[in-house]
């Protein structure tokens, strides 16, 4: 009902972009267009799809007009959906072709969120916030897409006593779709321990035939140092980022002794 008296805020001659699957009916004004979006279907969406090397391009057809060749600075499969939406909505308000592929290319994401922290032949690192089971699927799964031939390592923190306790089941799923899980001790926050409640129900539950171990906060760095990991991915919303910056550092220098 919210989003019904939302949808009715938009002016005569305004528009609304919608999604093709969203559930939430709209009520709009005679006079505002509505167009609906998504990855491959609806007024607007993306065909020619290419995810290789760790790059993603698509084109973006459009009832205003298609363009071609959109290169994603931030290369991650969902945002392929995320820019159509974004692409429409700045196309609708004037933007040009050449301004739409400056504005893709050029947007590199927020801090934690899929943050590539390097990126090259031998070695990616990312830092992600997700710290949600359905968060955590879609890492998974964009990363697998962009990234089909390689071993990739995820190193979580979970966060919260609670939220382990209510979904560490939902967190195992998740986690099971990288092909090595490494789990810390879990992050706290502003909660007290909870008997019983450690990284160990997350690990006990993760599916067969997945690479895992655990390890203490503090010895992440002897980790990675006695490690070559291929694509590597640090996530949870506690302080294990706190460790990304010489993660990184670690790696880029087993990079140029490789070269």
């Amino acid at each position: 009902e919210s989003f019904r008296h939302y949808s009715e805020l938009i002016q005569p001659g305004g528009a609304l972009i919608i999604h093709t699957d969203l559930e939430m009916k709209a009520n709009v004004q005679e006079g505002v267009k509505t167009y609906t979006y998504s990855r491959d279907k609806g007024d607007f969406h993306a065909e020619n799809i290419k995810i290789e090397d760790g790059e993603i391009t698509f084109d973006f057809i459009s009832p205003v007009g298609n363009v071609e060749n959109v290169h994603l600075g931030q290369p991650i499969p969902i945002n392929i959906e995320n820019g159509v939406a974004a692409m429409a909505m700045a196309q609708l308000n004037g933007c040009t072709p050449q301004e739409l592929r400056y504005g893709m290319e050029t947007y590199h994401g927020v801090d934690r969120r899929f943050d590539f922290k390097v990126k090259n032949a031998h070695h990616v690192l990312l830092s992600d916030y997700a710290h949600h089971p359905k968060e955590i699927l879609q890492s998974a799964k964009s990363l697998k897409e962009i990234y089909p031939n390689r071993k990739i390592t995820v190193i979580f923190q979970p966060h919260l006593y609670t939220r382990t306790r209510d979904f560490y089941k939902d967190f195992a799923d998740a986690l099971s779709h990288f092909d090595e899980v490494i789990l810390t001790e879990i992050y706290p926050a502003r909660e007290l321990p909870i008997p019983g409640v450690t990284s160990d129900l997350i690990y006990d539950n993760l599916k067969p035939g997945v690479e895992k171990s655990k390890i203490k906060k503090d010895d992440v760095l002897e980790l990675v140092k006695s490690r070559d990991f291929d694509v590597l991915i640090t996530l949870g919303a506690g302080d294990l980022d706190n460790y990304v910056p010489q993660i990184a550092k670690l790696i880029e220098a087993k990079e140029k002794a490789n070269n």
